[in-house]
């Protein structure tokens, strides 16, 4: 576990979301996450990225894998220094929506992972961590060395 990458990418243009999402998707399989789990965490990650994107124009995200007594998982910060959120409660809830998009943005985000916090200031900007744990069966086979169950 302890090869798994740890790392940090600038997020200033749509290329940057894409190399988010690679990134993102290489770590999760190399921790051993199946197709499902690694699919919801790379949807995340590509709606975190865009979020800093669009709304902020630049800012970071920070990967790193998690091995805790609470178990094996893989964490993702996003943070930018944008116009901030002003009312968080509302932006996660479903239907809310700045951009006349769909709203399903920090919601959708939230379905996606295990954890989620986000913290935010009018005028200085965001941070979203997010957490996503390996189901038990995967970890034990990590941790002892084995191969990941298949499905």
């Amino acid at each position: 576990m302890n090869d798994i990458p740890e790392g940090e990418l600038r997020i200033e243009s749509e290329n940057d979301i894409v190399a988010a999402r690679k990134v993102v998707r290489r770590t999760a399989t190399a921790m051993g996450f199946g197709i499902t789990d690694v699919t919801r965490i790379v949807t995340a990650a590509s709606e975190l990225s865009r979020n800093v994107y669009q709304y902020a124009h630049f800012g970071t995200m920070r990967w790193r894998s998690l091995n805790e007594e609470t178990g094996v998982g893989l964490e993702l910060v996003f943070e930018d220094s944008g116009p901030g959120i002003s009312d968080i409660g509302e932006a996660m809830r479903a239907g809310f929506s700045t951009s006349r998009g769909l709203g399903l943005g920090l919601p959708g985000v939230k379905r996606l992972m295990d954890t989620m916090t986000v913290q935010s200031q009018v005028g200085r900007g965001t941070t979203v961590k997010v957490r996503k744990w390996l189901r038990r069966s995967y970890a034990a086979a990590i941790t002892s060395g084995g191969d990941p169950p298949q499905g």
